[in-house]
């Protein structure tokens, strides 16, 4: 593997929704592993465009600007300054940040269009929607409540069922209702623009089988691409990007949001004075682009955005990698703001380091499965790992140079095995790391830096060089012990750059350099050596130790309501049944034999049951409060007589009892009753 190579890298990481604050896990799925990717190509020599920035339109983001009082603007604004906030905290080395909102992203947006409605991929189709009388106006599923068609929840938001986890369209509703307004809704005809994505299938598979990406990726896609058909592309809207020779109609906002990518790097270059600068990136075949997204976002990136693409005249790069993550839980359940089950980055700023939370992070990276943050292993990966055993390496030697070599880079004097060993140990680590940030393999590369800390320390305790410095007639074994070390730490600075810079920068110039760490060449580091007597500054603090009591005190306020948060809006009583109703139902005991998350779906899981008699398959719409890990083992209440029904293409045979308020979800056990015993 070269380590110079001058290519050309286009990074994007997905374009964050401007409707709220990030979390951990928006930081683990696509933007700490581009930023790692990005500073490690740069160290390489090669010419890196790190690109991303707000996604600013859409449903969402209008109905939570009429909640909060704000025009959708106003609302934009405000998130897009708090991401850039927390993007900047974390240190994140975008070459640039846009937003959707530009009107270089306008522009471009409608000329995407126009060459796909010229090629003829854009239909017309005139189609019943929801439309509401009092308010004059066509409301989206975000807008929409009214009874499930699936399972006669009456509270049933437009899209999907919270309480059996359907999906449907919003008309498919009974007794439709507007969100905001609660006003009955009725279906009149409305015309949008369709994109012919059935066109592209054949092509998009050729293309797709050609990749050699992680088989859940390519196990996504092609599972779209089998079902793809014609897609709506148009909303009836005020807010979002006009659709040119249609009024009162904008792109619907996953059209529009990915053509971001390409805007960005148009502001770009108009910031650089280089207006057709762009075009050397997204117009050569010879430029490597690399997407960095969450799971959620793989249709987007592997089926839709490459279609629009491949249907433009300008040849524009398709993705040569999407190192797609798994989703990042916390403490065992995802993310929740409503739930106070998160954690609050501008606290967590307050006492932690930026370095701590990336390499926290990226040390358990959702890379091939689900990972979780919890906070005792944070404290591990701060105290055993960034303290124990780089922070302390760090300090000694620095320590010992400055009590016995005069503060410098002593000389490398005739060396013996142990030190050639030692040697090659570090030349063999820095290629495993630069190997693993090439593969987007970040948990591989925090153990490959972790393990040079390990053998640094071990070979420092086999040397004694306490013991070299009390005989004068050792002093050559002094000297070539501490210039070694020395050049370890730096392999330490060189490795750990990507993940955690600003300690990095700072083992860099403690040990005597004035440059930029991340403005150096990875290859000249690394057979490298310190100059000869180049002085040595002071061993500083790098890392503080995590204590018991602070992580008890973040565990504990997890879950717990602030006296800001609304009152609990309970779901109303159903009608009054009576006894012979209720004993019609046939509760069973269950043991769950295997669970697995349901492609596609956020909320679904897929259970196997043993009922005693038989087994089953269950679909329930609790995974976004429990893993399938969690209830592996568990014997829950299952509704046995209900008739089986299709979801997402799998038939459920039955439903699990769960209590719900809001968001959150629990199931109820039984603890020593056999699976089949009835629930009278």
């Amino acid at each position: 593997m070269s380590l110079s190579e001058n290519k050309k890298i286009l990074i994007t990481s997905a374009l964050p929704y401007a409707n709220g604050p990030l979390h951990f896990g928006h930081i683990a799925g696509a933007y700490l592993p581009g930023d790692c990717y990005a500073r490690f190509e740069r160290l390489r020599g090669n010419e890196v465009l790190y690109l991303c920035g707000s996604d600013e339109h859409g449903v969402a983001i209008t109905l939570s600007a009429e909640m909060a009082g704000r025009t959708p603007k106003e609302h934009v604004d405000h998130f897009h300054q708090v991401i850039q906030g927390i993007f900047h905290q974390l240190q994140f080395s975008f070459d640039h940040y846009s937003r959707t909102t530009w009107p270089g992203h306008y522009k471009t947006t409608q000329e995407f269009f126009e060459v796909l409605e010229k090629k003829g991929f854009i239909e017309e189709r005139t189609e019943n929607h929801l439309f509401s009388e009092k308010e004059n106006r066509f409301l989206a599923d975000r807008y929409v409540v009214g009874t499930c068609p699936k399972c006669g929840f009456d509270a049933a938001r437009g899209d999907e069922c919270q309480r059996c986890a359907s999906s449907y369209e919003a008309i498919d509703l009974k007794n439709p209702r507007s969100k905001l307004t609660g006003s009955p809704l009725v279906l009149r005809p409305s015309s949008h623009l369709y994109l012919r994505f059935d066109l592209f299938k054949e092509r998009l598979k050729d293309w797709i089988l050609s990749k050699n990406w992680k088989e859940n990726v390519v196990r996504f896609a092609m599972g779209y691409i089998d079902d793809l058909k014609p897609r709506a592309i148009t909303r009836d809207s005020d807010w979002g990007v006009p659709v040119p020779g249609y009024p009162n109609k904008v792109f619907y906002v996953w059209f529009d949001a990915p053509i971001g990518y390409i805007s960005a790097a148009k502001e770009w270059a108009e910031k650089i004075g280089q207006p057709q600068r762009w075009k050397d990136f997204w117009l050569d075949p010879e430029t490597k682009l690399v997407e960095f997204i969450g799971k959620d976002n793989i249709p987007f990136h592997a089926v839709f955005f490459p279609a629009m693409l491949m249907g433009q005249d300008l040849p524009y790069k398709l993705p040569d990698e999407l190192p797609a993550n798994e989703f990042y839980l916390l403490e065992g359940r995802q993310f929740s703001k409503s739930d106070n089950w998160t954690i609050d980055l501008e606290s967590f700023f307050q006492s932690y380091t930026s370095d701590q939370i990336r390499y926290a992070i990226a040390a358990n990276a959702p890379e091939t499965a689900d990972s979780d943050f919890s906070w005792k292993d944070f404290q591990m990966r701060c105290n055993a790992e960034l303290l124990g055993k780089l922070g302390n390496f760090v300090h000694r030697v620095l320590v010992f140079a400055h009590q016995h070599c005069q503060g410098k880079v002593p000389p490398l004097h005739p060396i013996d095995d142990a030190d050639r060993d030692f040697l090659e140990k570090i030349t063999l680590q820095v290629e495993l790391a630069a190997q693993c940030y090439e593969a987007f393999h970040l948990r591989k590369a925090c153990q490959t830096l972790m393990e040079l800390c390990q053998i640094a320390n071990s070979y420092f305790d086999a040397k004694k060089p306490w013991v070299l410095a009390k005989d004068p007639a050792r002093s050559q074994e002094l000297y070539s012990c501490i210039a070694l070390c020395l050049h370890c730490i730096k392999a330490i600075a060189l490795i750990a750059s990507p993940l955690i810079p600003e300690s990095a920068q700072k083992i860099w110039e403690m040990l005597g350099n004035s440059t930029k760490l991340n403005e150096s060449r990875w290859k000249e580091i690394q057979v490298g050596h310190l100059p000869l007597g180049q002085a040595l500054l002071p061993s500083q603090v790098l890392f503080r130790k995590v204590e018991d009591a602070e992580i008890l005190e973040q565990i504990e306020k997890l879950g717990k309501k602030t006296k800001q948060e609304e009152p609990i809006s309970y779901t109303p009583l159903k009608k009054t049944i009576h006894i012979d109703q209720f004993r019609e139902i046939d509760l069973r005991v269950a043991l769950v034999l295997e669970a697995e998350r349901v492609p596609k779906s956020k909320k679904l899981l897929k259970l196997k049951v043993d009922l005693g008699f038989e087994k089953r398959t269950i679909l329930s719409g609790i995974a976004l409060s429990h893993t399938p890990e969690q209830l592996i083992g568990k014997k829950i209440i299952v509704v046995a007589n209900l008739a089986p029904a299709t979801l997402m293409g799998i038939e459920s045979q039955g439903m699990v009892l769960a209590a719900a308020l809001g968001n959150r979800c629990d199931l109820p056990e039984i603890q020593n009753l056999p699976p089949g015993s009835a629930i009278d």
